[in-house]
């Protein structure tokens, strides 16, 4: 893959979270000194994301939780006596990787010289072999590329979390699942905490786009559902008019994940919030009349209720059968 696209799929230089972190050592050579690292402190012109290192402290208050962590863990970085990458989750935020369901308590690095690993308060060590490609450069930090990283968050986070991540780095087009593959038949199916991980490859697709979809999929594995198809095509004439989010042709339903950013990011110039949804129920409506399917939409608050999502899901699909047996 080309180096250029490596910069447009990985956190911006220019991003806030690599912005400078200066250390205590090199503070107080500039003239500071505790007291007046302190005060700076309180009166908010300096954050301290964690102990011995400082950073703006305007800049610290606007930032995220993920962001803040990508801040720590630049930190950490800088402080490490080691020869080390950012890894596992450690790693997301510069490849700008989905963080949901993922334990960001603890900062991630994994050692070059191939020693043990250790754990220190809010940090966490691993000793691994780093192959070729397991690196890249972001800015000034080097991190574990996105299939490696995927493989690592897989043996930290939940089998759900660990497949949201693959999914976006296989839709990205960072890796091919048979590359991810062989990466991990290459020694990584032995790591600690890895059971899992050969389940998440299986269920991995390129063709889920978002967090939301990921968490469907996975919920309707969970729930043994019959296997969908992910952005099935559906055609109005010679014409594609749709891609569906989840399709069981044999039972006449599909499934549309509803999140904020279907309305927001693929709103059409001048057109409001509203506007959007009306045309989405357009949009259902024409591929209802088109396929003679009924659709099922799943918000986030849906996936938090797995069992009334289940029970719903199921009772459209027996009402479909239903009629269909009537005609």
């Amino acid at each position: 893959m080309c180096f250029g696209k490596w910069v447009r799929m990985f956190m911006d230089p220019q991003h806030p979270c690599m912005t400078d972190v200066a250390l205590r050592k090199e503070l107080l050579t500039l003239g500071h000194t505790d007291r007046s690292l302190a005060c700076a402190v309180k009166a908010g012109t300096l954050a301290k994301p964690r102990r011995g290192a400082y950073v703006d402290g305007p800049l610290w208050r606007g930032l995220t939780r993920e962001e803040r962590y990508a801040i720590r863990v630049r930190a950490v970085l800088r402080q490490a006596c080691a020869d080390a990458v950012a890894s596992h989750a450690s790693a997301l935020p510069f490849l700008t990787g989905p963080t949901w369901g993922v334990p960001l308590d603890e900062v991630h690095t994994t050692r070059r010289d191939g020693r043990a690993g250790r754990r220190e308060a809010g940090i966490k060590q691993h000793r691994g072999v780093l192959l070729d490609g397991d690196v890249v450069a972001v800015g000034d930090l080097q991190v574990s590329a996105p299939m490696r990283a995927a493989l690592e968050v897989a043996t930290m986070a939940t089998a759900e979390a660990g497949l949201v991540v693959l999914n976006h780095f296989l839709h990205r087009g960072d890796f091919t699942p048979g590359q991810i593959r062989a990466r991990y038949e290459e020694g990584m199916d032995h790591w600690p905490k890895s059971l899992s991980t050969d389940l998440i490859l299986r269920l991995g697709d390129p063709r889920v786009e978002s967090v939301g979809e990921s968490r469907t999929f996975w919920f309707l594995w969970r729930h043994h559902f019959p296997s969908p198809e992910p952005q099935f095509e559906v055609y109005d004439g010679p014409l594609i008019f749709a891609y569906l989010d989840f399709a069981f042709p044999d039972l006449g339903v599909w499934i549309e994940f509803d999140g904020k950013e279907k309305y927001l990011k693929f709103r059409r110039e001048g057109e409001s919030v509203v506007d959007a949804v009306v045309r989405e129920k357009k949009r259902e409506s024409r591929i209802a009349e088109l396929t003679g399917w009924r659709c099922v939409r799943i918000t986030w608050a849906d996936l938090a209720d797995p069992v009334q999502l289940e029970r719903r899901i199921r009772s459209v699909i027996a009402s479909v059968a239903v009629a269909r047996g009537r005609r």
